[in-house]
């Protein structure tokens, strides 16, 4: 019993110097990724460790990994888990963390048998209020989720960091500056600002940082890479942040990733409007007809799309949409440049209350006065009303990646007489990256229209409505 006692201790004292990798190594069994053991090393070294990467490469794995280790070779101590939606934690990390218990404990069963796990605390099972990790929420109204906690031992882990608001980093800062405190932050760089930002950039000599390009980790699909590459281009943010883990905020950018990421996050409910849908109709045999659905702040459903449908085929798909809808919409906004008119025109034979937009006419507000935004085209001026959407931070976005990819691949520039235009479809396309078709679909739903109670638009276009414009 003393010879296996000594083991123990030999053990625990090798893993505390070698960090979360080399225990996952010798007690779970796994072969960790080069990136991993890095990770680790400087883990143990720095106590402070920044980690941005894309999807897929294997964080959740490592941080649940860095839990067991704490909590196996430290006493007492503590791990407050944190991350900015509930899902993230109590059905990612939470969950991988009851998957690596349950395979320590059929290879090191009485260490394994050390510890416990429910719903919301791991601890250990014969000190459960000195030694535990514990999941909470981290919200701007609550930035309490780092707050209070003090132990000789302490891991403060950070999931999906990107998105946690500055203040919860703030509040935790204190303690942060003991000796036995340590601190883990990873996820995908969705934004060019904030704690996390800043420990890649301005704050990075108090941090060990690491990158994991997804091109070069094991973990990674190749052809989740490849669909990612065709889908967006390689140079587009989406790419860029769920593949390559690099920050992506291109100041040319219309809309930057880190608004729809932040927007599909937020916990809001319909404050009113009306529900508009837009429509943008298939011009070529590679693109599709998209279907957008917004009520006031909240995306109503995933956009829908059909590929290979001609004219009557289209409206008799959004006929069955509007048919099939709980609540009609108020107005169907569609692009009528090309074979758009014509489902217009079947569309009011119909009675659906359609209104034709062509995208190409001067823009309905030549001079916004709020922004001091100029812009050339219609087209471009929807284009930064779905941005001033998620600007405001009131909004609710569905996860929707393949309309999120095109919302934030399109650039911007400013044109010699002072007006924006953004990136046109052939430009994209020359640059290999596909119509954004579900993306102008959505921006329809932000045509400056003005709809009277009960009444329902006939077609007019939107130079014969400019005397009743509004925004939504």
């Amino acid at each position: 019993m003393s010879e296996l006692m000594e083991q123990a201790r030999a053990n625990v004292m090798r893993w505390r110097e070698g960090g979360p990798a080399l225990f996952a190594k010798e007690a779970l069994g796994v072969e960790p990724d080069d990136w991993q053991v890095e990770a680790s090393k400087i883990l143990v070294k720095r106590r402070r460790l920044s980690v941005r990467s894309g999807h897929g490469t294997g964080k959740t794995a490592f941080e649940s990994w860095a839990i067991l280790w704490f909590l196996a070779t430290r006493f007492p101590c503590k791990v407050p888990a944190t991350a900015p939606t509930g899902h993230q934690l109590s059905d990612v990390l939470w969950a991988e963390l009851a998957k690596w218990h349950r395979v320590l404990k059929e290879r090191m069963p009485p260490l394994g048998a050390e510890f416990m796990w429910s719903a919301e605390k791991f601890s250990l099972a014969a000190r459960p209020e000195e030694s535990f990790a514990v999941a909470r929420t981290s919200r701007p109204e609550r930035p309490e989720a780092l707050q209070g906690f003090h132990a000789d031992n302490i891991l403060f882990l950070v999931d999906e960091a990107s998105g946690v608001p500055d203040q919860v980093f703030e509040v935790a800062e204190g303690a942060l500056s003991t000796d036995g405190a340590y601190v883990i932050m990873a996820g995908n760089p969705t934004r060019t600002a904030g704690y996390f930002y800043d420990s890649h950039n301005r704050d990075r000599g108090a941090w060990g940082t690491l990158v994991v390009n997804g091109e070069n980790c094991k973990r990674v699909s190749r052809d989740y890479i490849d669909n990612m590459r065709r889908k967006y281009g390689a140079t587009s943010p989406i790419y860029k942040v769920r593949v390559l883990g690099e920050f992506a905020g291109d100041i040319d950018t219309v809309i930057q990733l880190e608004l729809c990421e932040a927007a599909v996050a937020r916990d809001v409910s319909a404050i009113g409007g009306q529900v508009i849908w837009g429509l943008d109709v298939a011009r070529f045999g590679d693109d599709s007809t998209s279907l957008a659905k917004r009520q006031g702040n909240v995306m109503l459903e995933s956009c829908k799309e059909w590929w290979g449908k001609d004219t009557m085929q289209t409206v008799g798909l959004l006929k069955n949409e509007y048919d099939r809808a709980l609540v009609k919409p108020d107005c169907i906004n569609i692009d009528v440049i090309g074979v758009g008119a014509g489902v217009v025109d079947r569309a009011l034979e119909m009675d659906l209350p359609v209104h034709g937009i062509n995208v190409s006419e001067a823009a309905s507000i030549s001079n916004d006065k709020k922004t001091g935004r100029q812009y050339n085209k219609l087209r471009d001026e929807l284009w930064f009303l779905s941005r001033e959407w998620l600007e405001a931070r009131n909004c609710k976005m569905m996860q929707d990646d393949d309309l999120i990819g095109e919302l934030t691949t399109p650039k911007y520039t400013i044109l010699s007489n002072g007006c924006i235009k953004v990136e046109g479809k052939p430009e994209m396309k020359a640059r290999g990256v596909k119509s954004p078709n579900r993306a102008d679909a959505w921006n329809l739903t932000f045509a400056p229209i003005k709809l009277k109670k009960k009444e329902r638009i006939r077609g007019r276009s939107s130079r014969e409505i400019l005397d009743d414009v509004v925004g939504y």
